[in-house]
């Protein structure tokens, strides 16, 4: 029998209200903050708009949901709902997943966040298992418990065309950051768990492929078992036609249909920059 469950997520995602709703899924928008004005994508800033003022050197900064918002949304939730598992991006990378855990101490345990440590195309697989296990007849506590067990069943690979807007994060070190510039190179990011790790370093856009195309084949097959066992995945900022093209190298490579492409939310563009190419897997989770 299936719980009466609220799936929550936010929109490090991907997961946007409108595609939220038709998924079944609920979401906290993320918002950034451009030269002092709060934003929130699709809201009060499409994305051509935000890649023109980021290249025109904006200010840019992302920040978490206001506790008033996320308490609000969890309020109305809970009128229709017995249970909340909200899951936010992750811990490493933020500091939203404590204020959620903070916040939910205060509901009784009616409210669980799961730690997933994913963000992105594999934060929206947690979302969806999540979905799935509700659906099953699973508790909240019982859903976190396995999002939480299995957090460290995805990788995500990605390239970014500059290394300018992982500086201005704080991503990287200032001194890593200039020498990626003058070099022109084109670093290829490992996220896995709570980290965001340098995993090479190509000079065009084709070896950054292979790069991606080989981390992503080694998990497949050392950590996966194979590829029938793995949803996957390509993200990116602003590059359609290469995300399709290396979309359809992947299924031809690895004799799969099952590719989920998808661009990164803005709240995410706001550290890697337009130009960024990503590969990733999750398990596929009973």
């Amino acid at each position: 029998m299936a719980s009466n469950i609220a799936i929550v997520t936010d929109t490090n995602s991907g997961v946007m209200a409108d595609r939220a709703q038709a998924l079944g899924i609920h979401v906290v928008p993320m918002p950034f903050v451009v030269d002092g004005q709060e934003c929130y994508e699709g809201v009060n800033l499409e994305a051509g708009h935000f890649y023109d003022r980021q290249a025109q050197g904006a200010v840019i900064a992302t920040s978490q949901p206001s506790i008033a918002k996320l308490q609000s949304l969890w309020d109305e939730l809970l009128t229709t709902h017995d249970e909340i598992v909200y899951i936010p991006m992750s811990s490493g990378l933020s500091g939203s997943c404590d204020t959620a855990r903070h916040l939910a101490s205060n509901y009784n345990g009616r409210v669980e966040v799961a730690d997933c440590m994913r963000i992105s195309v594999t934060q929206r697989e947690a979302a969806l298992d999540a979905l799935r296990w509700a659906a099953a007849g699973l508790s909240a506590e019982q859903i976190r418990e396995r999002l939480e067990a299995d957090r460290l069943e995805a990788s995500i690979y990605i390239m970014v065309d500059t290394m300018e807007y992982l500086r201005k994060g704080g991503r990287i070190s200032p001194a890593a950051g200039a020498i990626g510039s003058l070099l022109k190179i084109k670093p290829v990011l490992q996220i896995q768990g709570d980290k965001l790790d340098a995993f090479s370093v190509v000079k065009s856009l084709k070896a950054a492929k292979r790069t991606l195309l080989q981390a992503l084949e080694k998990d497949i097959h050392e950590r996966f078992g194979g590829v029938e066992n793995v949803h996957l995945y390509v993200a990116h900022t602003n590059r359609h036609a290469d995300a399709q093209a290396l979309a359809q190298e992947m299924k031809e490579r690895f004799a799969s249909d099952d590719v989920f492409v998808d661009q990164l939310p803005l709240s995410i563009a706001c550290h890697t920059g337009a130009g960024a190419l990503g590969v990733g897997c999750a398990r596929i989770l009973a």
